[in-house]
């Protein structure tokens, strides 16, 4: 099968490629300032029908640093100004790849890694329909959201199962993360559930809460 990829929509200028060439690079990386952490480009494939992308390969993206065995896949739909997070499975902790199937967010990270020189400092993303990126988050990182469009379907890869007994995280609002959450583009209507506006600051949480992998 041939599919079409449009390097320059506004021209339609085609290069045509099979679907699995060997000399063909479909995944690449980008790092950020917090190491571990990474972000996955993958290459679209798109012609008259539609577009087609992998997801997931794992010996191909084992190349690229990202070595989990990922265990368990979970989707969430959230309506626009939904802000999930942020979470952190404080034993059993997992490692996740997440990415937007539908809408777009804004992603944040959180390291909560107790010996990391970057303990405490956050990185967020823009994820969407559009961008098609995923980030690879790591074991012990708080991990959260804000849905940005009027219906987001979000999607999760995670190295091990729910514990719920070792459900934790930060306050989506910390003063001493400070993180710039995009609220102007969801109209002031931030919708957030009562368990996550109950979560610990990060003082609390480093007191009362040992990161640790397991």
């Amino acid at each position: 099968m041939v599919f079409k990829k449009y390097r320059n929509k506004r021209k339609f200028k085609v290069e045509e490629k099979e679907w699995g060439e060997n000399n063909m690079k479909i995944f690449s990386v980008e790092k950020i300032f917090i190491n571990g952490p990474l972000i996955l480009n993958t290459e679209v494939y798109e012609d008259y029908r539609g577009y087609l992308f992998e997801s997931w390969n794992e010996s191909e993206l084992k190349k690229l640093g990202i070595n989990e065995k990922f265990v368990q896949d979970k989707v969430s739909f959230s309506k626009k100004g939904v802000l999930r997070g942020l979470h952190l499975q404080y034993k059993h902790s997992q490692a996740k790849l997440v990415r937007v199937l539908y809408g777009a967010v804004f992603d944040v990270i959180v390291d909560l890694r107790k010996d990391s020189p970057t303990f405490g400092k956050w990185f967020g993303i823009a994820l969407s329909e559009k961008n098609k990126k995923a980030l690879y988050i790591p074991k012990n990182f708080a991990h959260g959201f804000l849905a940005l469009t009027d219906e987001v379907v979000f999607f999760y890869k995670t190295s091990d199962y729910f514990y719920p007994q070792y459900d934790s995280g930060i306050i989506w609002n910390d003063k001493e993360l400070n993180i710039d959450w995009p609220l102007k583009l969801i109209d002031g209507n931030l919708i957030i559930s009562e368990k996550d506006k109950n979560l610990p600051t990060l003082s609390k949480f480093k007191q009362e809460v040992l990161c640790s992998e397991k």
